[in-house]
């Protein structure tokens, strides 16, 4: 084989290879998804949990099970999206930041307020929803133009640009005659 060739083939290897193990890691995870959520079983069933670094009491709910029954049933959910976020290729994946942001959201309220779940968090995700779903329809449109319609911006603007300099010839080529003119007499 051609030694400029060689190069070529292992990178595109490497690239296979990495690919594959991102893919074998994804999917232990996804597969892996039952055994994480039913970890809440091996929590203390009282209200503390004493860890090395950090002593959890729950005010709200009465058993540390039921709150990592509760933040179980975000985060895995949680996880999935994330996992779904990062190795999405259609245009659309951006939307997918709205759950993630919600979950998020619930699983942080769950933790740090230890109240009620599910309350407050749709107005902490308005701005977020506000921002995320016009862009994500601005990609709409312009794949819808250039692929349904067979709109193509830039060609217009191009085409915009060509018409416009036309113009602008045609209107300095009789300033130029009657300059030409003048010079004449």
């Amino acid at each position: 084989m051609f030694k400029p060739f060689s190069k070529l083939d292992q990178s595109s290897k490497t690239k296979k290879s990495r690919s594959l193990l991102i893919g074998s890691i994804v999917a232990v995870i996804i597969a892996l998804t039952p055994l994480i959520f039913y970890s809440y079983k091996f929590f203390p069933s009282g209200s503390t949990l004493n860890l090395y670094f950090y002593t959890y009491e729950s005010k709200y709910q009465l058993s540390i099970i039921t709150v990592m029954w509760l933040f179980m049933a975000k985060f895995v959910p949680l996880l999935l999206l994330v996992l779904w976020f990062f190795t999405c290729k259609h245009w659309w994946y951006h939307v997918l930041l709205i759950p993630i942001a919600m979950y998020i959201f619930q699983a942080v309220s769950l933790i740090y307020e230890d109240r009620f779940i599910d309350e407050v968090e749709i107005f902490w995700l308005l701005p977020i929803m506000i921002i995320i779903i016009p862009f994500v329809y601005f990609i709409r449109l312009k794949l819808f133009d250039k692929h349904v319609l067979g709109i193509d911006l830039e060609a217009m603007d191009r085409e915009l640009k060509a018409y416009k300099e036309k113009e602008l010839k045609e209107k300095e080529r009789p300033q130029k005659d009657e300059m030409a003119k003048e010079k004449l007499l």
